[in-house]
């Protein structure tokens, strides 16, 4: 599996930023934890093609502004040859159907 740099950017954002229902991560936890990701999933670094690939989609499919965000996640899987997406965020995602195949995340579901 992998997971490309700016997923792994956007949840060090998540870990360190105090939530409603959950407090932030300290430093050495936060490092902790982006260390057992790096140490399971293949690493997409954003690249030259990566660029390339997201200017296309752009032409190509109406994005801007956060969806440049999604727009690039796709564009880093199409540099890699990766076809399909486990995200828990379908909804912004489903423009790029045609790009690749989304697979929902299962979500926790409270009785």
């Amino acid at each position: 599996m992998w997971i490309s740099r700016q997923v792994l950017r956007e949840y060090i954002v998540t870990l360190t930023r105090p939530q409603s229902w959950m407090p932030s991560l300290s430093s050495d936890n936060m490092h902790r934890e982006i260390d057992a990701i790096r140490a399971l999933y293949q690493m997409a670094d954003e690249t030259e093609q990566v660029t390339l690939n997201l200017l296309a989609l752009i032409k190509e499919i109406p994005v801007g502004g956060k969806q440049i965000h999604d727009a690039n996640i796709v564009a880093t899987m199409i540099a890699y040859g990766i076809d399909t997406l486990l995200t828990a965020n379908v909804d912004d995602m489903k423009r790029f159907a045609s790009k690749i195949k989304i697979i929902p995340l299962p979500q926790n579901q409270t009785p």
